[in-house]
């Protein structure tokens, strides 16, 4: 009987590897940036186009390869960061597993180009689904370039998975932004189909975040720092009042390497228990520096998941320095609560003597006596006799001397009207409706009752309200006294600028979109000041994995969203006046019985179902 166990040839083997490391246009932007800083570059530059899917190419002006490295650098397995197995618990670098440019190589075009300082001539590579197509000396500057064309080329199923550009991008970007958070004393660079999306100066740690993320965040940020012999941790942390509903700007580094913790996260949600809103996430930026030995890294592919040896300890740790910063600063109340932070005394006046006022007595004035006070304390001091007011009797001189009399006002007597019709007569007027809990709403019908969830009803009427405005383009739209200014990061403004056209159907009027924020002149009838950037963070949230091709899809996906933004929420007080346009709204909806959600929106209860309860 023949084998059937067979080793696989090292171009399947590579594929199969390929799945693991690349996933998708931003796999290959990881690596290849993680090994430009690997390489001690200080310049690193981007350039995408097609969101990576027609080519990936990273310049870095850092130590280059010599031609043997350059060869071998695409072998399994290969690698300069580690020489025995105990090496993978001493790691200080990015890249150690040495699978990364095989893997690349393996499903794309590669050409590199790299030279040593040392050097006078570089070396030129060009490589094609793991097969040397050309190696040639040429003339280069420092550092190392590689260019990633075609990805996936000979692996059509895995190029249909990708998804659309503006989701490919914007995983390109939060890679890029990783890395560059990481290190601010590099250069980086990025450009997307030949336009400059960052450009970020070496600076320090709060300049390189507020360069990425723009607008006012330098004002939304609370430093906090702690030293002990697990962890030295240092950081910024988001006041309250700026938090958002999505998770987009948390980010825990490890030794500069992005990780993704669902642990320590709820160590800083612990300090900020009782500061936040329901649902809201703050944001964060920290860097922890533990000691190599400590952790385990070569636990996940990707190595955004790290094992520590002290996890409780951390846990504390963060938990107690968040909660320092936010007090420290005053975004935390103090226990003292009957103390006035106004009495406080200011930087500029600690070391200032106090300044004793003068006082001046004036020893010759008698208050029994009729003279004014003495001339010298008179002149000295800001003395001023009261006036003499006069009396009230003053006002009524001369009222009568025209021969006018002063009108007596004289009141009607409440006299008893008899009613126009009997009382049992009088149809008295029913209470159609009734709000239970803050929640639900309560109507009789003919054969029972129904009972409405306000918060669904709500969904489905706005639903409906915004899909006709959006495909019949006559929605209304209210104009603003003073324009507002929203601040967005770079990938949020992409967003917008794609779907200005559907949210001026539904009644925004914007008056300009810039690189960092956009100033809305005009809203929805349904939407006050307050409930605009709400509104905009959860649609935006809603669409990070992507924006339907279609313009109907489109719609629903952006109808949806505001409507579950500015639907009446549970524990909201209606008056009968409310509850009744709800009733009356929600059945003239073409689809009443379900919300946008395809959750019911109201359940009917006979008289008989009644009667079966009374019935024990």
């Amino acid at each position: 009987m023949s084998s059937i166990i067979q080793l696989l040839p090292d171009h399947v083997a590579n594929q199969i590897a390929a799945g693991e490391v690349v996933q998708r246009p931003a796999s290959v932007v990881k690596e290849l940036l993680e090994n430009a800083v690997d390489a001690k570059a200080t310049d690193i530059k981007l350039i995408i186009k097609d969101a990576g899917k027609s080519l990936i190419q990273v310049i870095d002006n850092g130590s280059g390869m010599s031609v043997t490295d350059s060869r071998l650098c695409f072998e399994r397995h290969a690698t300069s960061k580690i020489r025995q197995a105990e090496d993978l618990f001493s790691l200080h670098t990015k890249g150690f597993r040495g699978e990364a440019l095989a893997s690349i190589a393996a499903i794309s075009h590669v050409e590199m180009k790299t030279k040593q300082d040392q050097e006078e001539l570089g070396i030129h590579l060009i490589i094609e689904g793991s097969k040397f197509v050309s190696q040639e000396p040429a003339v280069l500057p420092k550092g190392t370039s590689f260019a990633i064309k075609n990805l996936f080329f000979n692996i059509p199923a895995r190029r249909n998975f990708l998804k659309s550009e503006t989701v490919e991008q914007r995983h390109i970007v939060d890679e890029f932004q990783r890395v560059a958070m990481a290190h601010p004393n590099i250069h980086f660079t990025m450009y997307h189909n030949g336009s400059e999306m960052f450009n970020l100066p070496i600076s320090n740690f709060r300049q390189r975040i507020v360069n990425i993320f723009a607008g006012k965040t330098n004002e939304k940020l609370v430093p906090t720092k702690e030293e002990t012999e697990i962890v030295n941790l240092h950081g910024f942390i988001g006041k309250p009042e700026f938090a958002k509903k999505n998770r987009g700007e948390q980010f825990f580094f490890v030794n500069n390497r992005f990780i993704k913790s669902g642990y320590l996260h709820h160590a800083v949600m612990a300090a900020y228990e009782g500061l936040l809103k329901d649902g809201a996430q703050p944001s964060y930026f920290l860097y922890l520096d533990v000691p190599p030995h400590t952790i385990d890294i070569n636990i996940h592919p990707t190595k955004t998941e790290i094992k520590f040896d002290d996890e409780h300890a951390l846990y504390a740790i963060l938990r107690s320095a968040i909660k320092h910063s936010l007090g420290q600063f005053n975004v935390a109340p103090v226990l003292d609560f009957d103390r006035d932070p106004n009495l406080d005394t200011p930087y500029q006046y600690q070391n200032k003597e106090a300044e004793y006022p003068t006082i001046q007595v004036d020893r010759s004035y008698n208050p029994f006596s009729e003279d004014k006070p003495s001339k010298s304390f008179a002149s000295s001091s800001n003395y001023k006799k009261p006036e003499a007011q006069p009396s009230w009797e003053s006002l009524y001189v001369g009222l009568k001397q025209a021969g006018q009399e002063i009108a007596e006002m004289t009141f009607e007597n409440d006299a008893v009207t008899s009613s126009l019709f009997e009382e049992n007569e009088i149809e008295q007027e029913v209470k159609r409706t009734y709000q239970i809990h803050k929640k639900y709403i309560v109507s009789p019908i003919k054969s029972g009752m129904v009972i409405i969830n306000q918060k669904r009803a709500h969904e489905r009427i706005l639903y409906e309200e915004f899909l006709t405005s959006m495909t019949m383009h006559q929605a209304s739209s209210q104009q603003m006294l003073f324009p507002l200014q929203l601040y967005f990061s770079a990938a949020e403004i992409e967003l917008v600028k794609e779907l200005q056209l559907s949210l001026e159907n539904t009644g925004f009027l914007f008056e300009s979109i810039n690189e960092d924020h956009v100033v809305i002149s005009g809203l929805p009838v349904n939407v006050t000041e307050s409930e605009i950037s709400i509104v905009l963070e959860e649609l935006l949230s809603d669409l990070q994995d992507g924006i339907p091709d279609s313009s109907f899809c489109q719609n629903d996906t952006i109808a949806k969203s505001m409507a579950r933004s500015l639907a009446v929420k549970t524990g909201t007080y209606l008056t009968e006046k409310e509850q009744e346009n709800l009733v009356h709204n929600l059945f003239a909806c073409k689809e009443p019985n379900v919300s946008p959600f395809q959750k019911p929106t109201f359940v009917t209860m006979s008289v008989e179902d009644l009667d079966k309860k009374f019935s024990v």
